[in-house]
């Protein structure tokens, strides 16, 4: 069988998500001609000229920053991540912050690796020195944690467990999210609120123009003294500058992150690590897997899981014909497709229909093939952004 679909890679994907394109019908390469989707982890897209035959782009870990959404939606063209699947590593890379800030774990390998002398004499050293690396623990302490999506929920239960209480801070927490939360998690009704029981504090958010700043002077100022601020989302959701001036004024104790910046570059509080937040083996096959199988699913049928831009739709077939519409939110769009395929004596057998904001998504599984003819029809209804027909395939 000739291929079917072609997939660019941008980066290095797992093979373990790889594999789950079916071969020879699925060409898989980083200079694949003609894509029909792109996978893609850091790589910076906006400047990228993206070729007309992409039908979807798949981001292989949560953030999407780099992958020109708006465009993206203007085309029609679903967007894609991995919400969720490198929630463990994220969560674990929190605990170690967390303990590493606690227990001052980064001065005092410091101190250790200054020591010089025989044993007896490091022995003497460490025994002098070990006073000045006295730590808290975590047990009984207070974490706050702003996002409760699938790592904000991962990292309040870990702390539950560790026996800490625990503040959550949501304002659009999902109803899925909100039944998956622990009862034992105290809902706080405002960031400010929540800064100011907190002996450790933890974002999960997503970079939004919302978000860009949320930890700023005026909730510094309010925030409990010595707490550990922790941020493993986005560099920009915190004000450098802010931070930096309550590190000085010994408000805050720590500021663990994973984006490092020549302002924060050999402060003594701040522990910066060099973006590990999902940089496990598990998390990078777990990631792949998601979007290839996201994919694949959308390639094949029109099923939109975890699309950042367009709504989440899955309607089982009950057809061997189906064709997909992305369109804009506006009125009697189901209507004119309803008349268009009426027209061309093409009986719906099943439809789906939801809608994100400005944009919607409708799949419609019909008794007979869809002809050329019939889908130029449909393109060109007006607010139409993107056709595609699915007859079943046999992979």
């Amino acid at each position: 069988m000739a291929n079917l679909f072609s997939i660019q890679t941008l980066n290095k994907i797992s093979h373990e998500g790889l594999k789950r394109f079916p071969q020879p019908q699925y060409l898989i390469g980083n200079d694949v001609d003609k894509p029909d989707a792109i996978l893609v982890r850091s790589q910076g897209m906006h400047d990228m000229v993206i070729p007309a035959s992409v039908k979807a782009i798949a981001r292989a870990g949560a953030g999407t920053n780099n992958i020109p959404i708006p465009a993206m939606s203007e085309r029609g063209v679903p967007v894609f991540n991995a919400a969720g699947a490198n929630a463990n590593a994220v969560k674990e890379l929190v605990l170690s912050g967390m303990l590493m800030a606690a227990r001052n774990i980064i001065p005092s390998l410091q101190f250790t690796a200054s020591l010089r002398g025989d044993d007896a004499t490091l022995h003497q050293l460490v025994e002098d020195g070990k006073k000045n690396f006295v730590g808290s623990e975590l047990k009984g302490r207070t974490l706050g944690v702003v996002g409760l999506g699938a790592i904000g929920r991962l990292v309040a239960d870990m702390a539950l467990g560790l026996g800490m209480k625990v503040y959550g801070y949501d304002p659009e927490i999902t109803v899925d999210a909100a039944w998956s939360l622990s009862a034992s998690v105290k809902k706080s009704n405002s960031i400010e609120e929540l800064l100011k029981h907190c002996d450790f504090v933890s974002l999960h958010v997503p970079l939004l123009p919302a978000t860009r700043g949320l930890i700023n002077a005026q909730r510094l100022a309010v925030i409990k003294k010595n707490a550990i601020l922790l941020n493993f989302s986005r560099d920009a959701i915190v004000d450098t500058e802010a931070v930096i001036a309550s590190l000085e004024n010994k408000h805050l104790r720590y500021y663990v992150c994973d984006f490092p910046e020549v302002k924060l570059q050999g402060h003594p509080h701040v522990i910066a690590l060099p973006h590990l937040g999902a940089s496990t083996n598990e998390a990078e096959d777990n990631c792949a897997v998601m979007v290839a199988d996201q994919v694949r699913d959308y390639l094949e049928h029109g099923n939109l899981t975890n699309s950042v831009n367009f709504p989440n739709i899955v309607m089982p077939r009950e057809s061997k014909h189906r064709i997909s519409l992305a369109h804009n939110n506006v009125p009697n769009m189901l209507g004119q497709i309803s008349t268009t395929l009426a027209n061309a004596s093409v009986n719906i057998h099943n439809m789906m229909n939801k809608s994100r904001g400005d944009l919607a998504y409708t799949l419609v599984d019909n008794d007979s093939p869809i002809s050329e003819k019939i889908l130029k029809e449909l393109k060109a209804i007006p607010g139409v952004l993107l056709v595609r027909n699915l007859p079943l395939l046999d992979l």
